[in-house]
């Protein structure tokens, strides 16, 4: 009876002040995830780490929850030494051995962890930190220029890496919040012109060679569909063969019998639509929007900017993931290798942001 009543009372504790629609929705969407990919492999290793990998991020969502966010929105110090930490943590896949000649993975012996994800993480804290403090002086140039280069500095360390998704994933988040903290039409027309002239740059100068063969086979795959263009054309196989209600769980031809490349992470959408249809990807994509949904309320209920803005970066975070992996797997954007929010494989992107939806819960618990 006294356990009985002590599990009653954690539980309670646990669950007291924060949003249990968003740890359900969070929790209901991991556990798809893991059913998803045994149906693709079984019991594999990619389903047993999965199981850890959610098992621990639900963890950190329950035990962030409790830390106190007023640390970070009162104190500069403590977001600034985050964010230097933060950059020291991504520059250290360099001191690695190259994963299939990407350096963006710290790998010791069987475990692995990709500081790009986390750094994602720590910019939403900067950003929110840093307009929060000056959302009345936005339309200074001066906060553009300085924010911008917080986030120059790490996005150009994933360029060096090479990681253009999570490159691309920074600029975004950064311009969704400057977006909300209300920079002028002059200087968004200027942020304009400089995205052309970078984005030429960059193809130009900066891409590497397999990089621009995934934009070119995404616009035209097939021109080489035995090669470049093979893991899109066999996407778009999985997702149309899957029709309404997909093949069953565990009955994806194109996933389970290996045609569908990388279906544990990058093609995991795919993979989806394989097993269970237009009605299955329907319900995941419906579970993201609820998240994001709550993600919002939590927002507009933060007694502070720093709450709304934190809350926003969140939203952005997940949204742009959401967004371009699932326009990867149907053909409307070239290859990024970015992670779909809590189904696919890998704890990197799944601890960063469950590490985010705990902030959110102590935003909500605290106030």
């Amino acid at each position: 009876m006294e356990l009985k009543r002590g599990f009653s009372n954690t539980t309670k504790q646990i669950f007291w002040g924060i949003d249990v629609p968003l740890f359900a929705a969070t929790a209901a969407l991991c556990v798809f995830g893991i059913f998803n990919i045994y149906g693709i492999g079984g019991n594999s290793f990619f389903f047993n780490k999965q199981l850890i990998s959610v098992a621990i991020g639900l963890a950190a969502m329950i035990i962030f929850s409790f830390f106190n966010y007023r640390y970070l929105k009162n104190y500069s110090l403590v977001v600034f030494v985050f964010y230097i930490a933060g950059l020291l943590f991504l520059m250290s896949p360099f001191l690695f051995p190259a994963t299939r000649g990407v350096q963006s993975w710290i790998s010791i012996g069987a475990l692995s962890f990709e500081p790009a994800e986390l750094m994602k993480l720590v910019l939403i804290v900067l950003m929110a930190k840093y307009f929060s403090q000056r959302h009345a002086h936005i339309n200074d140039y001066r906060h553009v220029v300085v924010s911008g280069l917080y986030c120059l500095v790490p996005a150009v360390i994933t360029l060096a890496q090479p990681d253009l998704g999570s490159a691309m994933i920074i600029v975004i988040i950064w311009l969704g919040m400057i977006l909300a903290a209300g920079i002028n039409k002059r200087h968004l027309f200027i942020l304009f012109i400089l995205g052309l002239i970078v984005a030429t740059a960059g193809w130009l100068f900066v891409l590497k060679p397999y990089q621009k063969v995934r934009i070119e086979s995404f616009l035209n795959p097939d021109k080489d569909p035995q090669g470049s263009g093979y893991n899109l054309i066999q996407s778009k196989i999985a997702i149309g063969a899957g029709g309404l209600f997909g093949h069953g769980w565990g009955e994806g031809p194109q996933s389970s019998n290996g045609f569908l490349p990388e279906p544990y992470n990058d093609f995991i959408f795919a993979s989806v639509a394989d097993q269970f249809g237009l009605v299955g990807t329907g319900a995941v994509l419906a579970a993201v929007l609820f998240i994001i949904a709550r993600i919002f309320a939590i927002g507009r209920r933060a007694t502070s900017n720093f709450g709304k803005l934190f809350a926003l970066g969140m939203a952005i975070l997940i949204s742009a993931h959401v967004i371009i992996a699932a326009g990867v797997n149907v053909g409307l954007m070239p290859v990024t290798g970015l992670p779909f929010p809590f189904i696919s494989y890998g704890g990197s992107n799944m601890l960063a942001i469950m590490i985010g939806l705990g902030i959110l819960q102590s935003i909500k618990r605290y106030g």
